[in-house]
């Protein structure tokens, strides 16, 4: 495969919602997750702890995340956020990616059903053979998230540039204590988020939906 560069890496990363039934090779994990050690922190500290769940550890928290919230279990994430009103720019962005998702799906607005069981795909992993779960020490606060952000978008970018499809999902914070126990972790480790990933199913009709980004001025401010 010929080399991918930075720009086309960045534009072309998106949130992919359907996956092949194909395991990534060993070495090529080993690539990508390599390639995502090298991110920046604070201090260099590197707080981020990653667990991927392949093969029976996957479908087990699947079906156990599936389970869960089939009997109604209500998220409880290690880090919650405080409830806050957000301004309208946000909302309608938000708003802006949801309709752009339910309109590649021929999804209606008004279709709770059909929306429900868009967001539940979350929980199917979309079918990705491969789950990855960043979490921190609980010695780390939220103060440190941004580090693991930063590591979650080199890896991100790692996955696009070796042909890797991937989709960052808040929803697999929202049971910590599956992830705990599907890897034998004690208390400490906080879960913030996953990352479900693999080679895109490029039949999958939600796969066609892309956002756009704001424009430079609306989000950079330059001044000299």
């Amino acid at each position: 495969m010929s080399e991918m560069s930075f720009e086309t890496a960045v534009k072309s990363r998106r949130s992919v919602r359907g996956f092949q039934n194909r395991e990534v090779p060993q070495e090529v994990l080993n690539k990508v997750f390599d390639l995502a050690r090298w991110s920046p922190s604070g201090t260099n500290m590197q707080p981020w702890q990653t667990y991927v769940a392949s093969g029976a550890t996957r479908d087990t928290l699947r079906e156990q995340m599936m389970t869960a919230v089939k009997n109604g279990s209500k998220p409880n994430q290690d880090h919650k956020e405080l409830p806050k009103s957000i301004g309208q720019i946000w909302k309608d962005r938000r708003r802006e990616c949801a309709a752009v998702l339910y309109r590649a799906m021929d999804i209606a607005w008004d279709d709770k059903e059909a929306r429900n069981a868009a967001a539940f795909r979350n929980f199917e992993l979309f079918n990705a053979p491969h789950v990855a779960f960043l979490c921190m020490d609980e010695a780390f606060g939220l103060s440190r998230a941004w580090d693991v952000g930063m590591y979650a978008q080199t890896l991100m970018l790692a996955m696009t540039a070796n042909g890797l499809a991937s989709c960052a999902q808040g929803t697999m914070g929202h049971h910590p204590d599956l992830v705990r126990e599907a890897f034998g972790l004690g208390p400490e480790v906080k879960v913030l988020f996953g990352l479900s990933f693999g080679y895109e199913d490029t039949s999958m009709k939600v796969n066609n939906a892309h956002t756009e980004r704001a424009r430079l001025e609306d989000t950079v401010t330059f001044k000299r």
